[in-house]
């Protein structure tokens, strides 16, 4: 009996550490979504502002967007080697086109959107040139790059070209040196994972990773699903793996993670709870 009560503090213990590290984990992932949507959304909403506000499009040689504490910020700089920011156009956190912070004074890059720039064409053309990434019909690749804790990366999402349609998967991370040079190329999901959507609202959906994605949903998946929850009128999506359930809130946009034990023991407590009814 000694025995048994010595354990028990050891085994809360552990257990805690275990629930500590999966927060932890979590907790760094949904960040790392969270900057991507806000890159995605500067994107979104920053090319249609340039688009009907700029005088001469055709003059950009492309753009790309980033974010701090409080806003987020969508450039677009010109053609040619030495290309310089034509159009800045900046967010809160609404993302409200009628009180975005437009200038269409052309300035020189800054050192950090240098380096964004040079992570983005790298990215790119790593992107057109190697047989990893793969694209599909009626999407297009998204490129993200992101500096953040020190670190250069770039991430790949596939988007769709037709309504009514959300795309997982077919997602990738490229990481870079301090040089800028590629380090690592990976596939986030080894496989496409598209999901029709229809009009009602408070559907539950769900996808699988397999072993190789990893045990959590990915940063690639919270950004998909904050840019893409309210046209489907979502109310929750469950990513399923060996070991885990991750549940993200569309209404709230919150994450909660489960062991696939405390998922089984959630669900036969409902359906006890139902028989008894």
């Amino acid at each position: 009996m000694k025995r048994i009560l010595f354990l028990v503090p050891f085994l809360a213990m552990a257990y805690t550490t275990s629930a500590q590290d999966i927060d932890h984990t979590t907790a760094a992932i949904e960040a790392e979504g969270r900057r991507l949507y806000r890159s995605e959304m500067a994107s979104w909403y920053g090319t249609d502002i340039f688009r009907d506000a700029y005088f001469a499009p055709d003059k950009s040689g492309g753009y790309l967007s980033y974010s701090s504490d409080n806003n987020a910020t969508c450039i677009f700089y010109s053609k040619g080697d030495t290309p310089v920011v034509i159009a800045t156009i900046t967010f809160d956190n609404t993302y409200n086109t009628q009180t975005a912070q437009k200038d269409f004074v052309t300035r020189p890059l800054t050192t950090y959107e240098g380096e964004l720039l040079t992570i983005r064409n790298k990215a790119l053309k790593l992107v057109n040139t190697d047989t990893t990434f793969k694209s599909y019909n009626n999407t297009n690749l998204n490129l993200v790059p992101l500096i953040s804790n020190g670190e250069r990366k770039a991430y790949v999402l596939t988007g769709p070209k037709v309504n009514g349609v959300v795309i997982f998967g077919n997602d990738y991370l490229i990481t870079f040196d301090e040089k800028g040079n590629v380090k690592e190329k990976k596939a986030l999901h080894k496989n496409i994972i598209p999901i029709q959507y229809q009009t009602e609202e408070g559907q539950v959906t769900m996808h699988s990773h397999l072993p190789e994605t990893g045990d959590f949903i990915t940063p690639t998946d919270i950004c998909t699903l904050m840019l893409y929850e309210k046209f489907a009128h979502w109310k929750q999506h469950i990513v399923i793996s060996q070991n885990y359930y991750s549940i993200w809130n569309c209404l709230s946009d919150q994450l909660v993670t489960l062991t696939k034990e405390a998922w089984e023991n959630i669900t036969k407590d409902q359906e006890k709870r139902r028989s008894s009814n």
